[in-house]
């Protein structure tokens, strides 16, 4: 396990929160083609995808700053194999309610295009691609602790604070921080680098949400601020 020599101060809503840089990592949460890409599953289901370019060129600097100083990045990746078994038969609640399965059912030319393992809408997007050493996980449902390998990846490493960005902060993102929460981690979203799957009240919603009950609300700015002045161990 790293060892740090010293904790810094992440401005953040409720409070600015103390973190220790060797034991934080930052969760990018289902930036694939499907969530944030023209002709992926959420444009072709109705839903606002505009503000997933400048959530992109966020994410990409928050990144940065993180591999810089050393703070491991975990990619997360949403879907389900080719033949969709994994998302769940007629007596799963997912069936019912994963709008990438409605709209397949609804639009039978979609059968098998949307975020099924090895095609373009489950790939993660090209501007955010994982670089050498950062650890790529694959989600069933909404959770990334559900059925991952997530919480031992985070153990092993002597990982207790998570710094969220990612789509959408109403479903995927708020999931898996609150199942963080009663796991004994703690929670930080960036705001500015995450995207709802809706009208722009779910977005402020969740982060009342987290803000007032599940963990803490940062921006980009301030994540660059307080990590930026970390030099990673040789």
């Amino acid at each position: 396990m790293r060892q740090s020599e010293h904790t810094i101060v992440l401005p953040a809503r409720p409070e600015p929160l103390t973190v220790d840089p060797a034991a934080t990592a930052v969760v990018v949460i289902d930036m694939q083609n499907a969530y944030a890409s023209p002709g992926g599953y959420l444009d072709l289901a109705g839903f606002d995808i505009s503000g997933a370019p400048a959530v992109i060129r966020n994410i990409k600097g928050v990144l940065e700053t993180a591999r810089g100083a050393g703070v491991p990045v975990i990619y997360f990746q949403n879907g389900w194999d080719a033949d969709y078994v994994e998302a769940g038969g007629p007596g799963s609640p997912n069936f019912h309610k994963s709008n990438a399965l409605k709209t397949m059912r609804e639009r039978p030319e979609l059968e098998g295009k949307l975020l099924a393992r090895g095609g373009w809408d489950y790939e993660l997007v090209d501007d955010l691609k994982p670089q050498a050493g950062d650890i790529v996980l694959h989600k069933t449902r909404y959770s990334g602790f559900f059925n991952s390998q997530l919480d031992s990846v985070l153990r092993s490493r002597g990982v207790r604070t998570l710094v969220f960005v990612g789509i959408a902060t109403n479903v995927c993102v708020e999931s898996t921080l609150r199942d963080g929460f009663f796991l004994e981690y703690f929670g930080v979203v960036l705001e500015d680098a995450t995207h709802q799957a809706g009208p722009e009240f779910l977005q402020q919603a969740s982060l009342y949400n987290i803000e007032k009950f599940f963990g803490w609300v940062s921006s980009v700015a301030d994540f660059k601020g307080a990590f930026g002045q970390i030099a990673p161990k040789a």
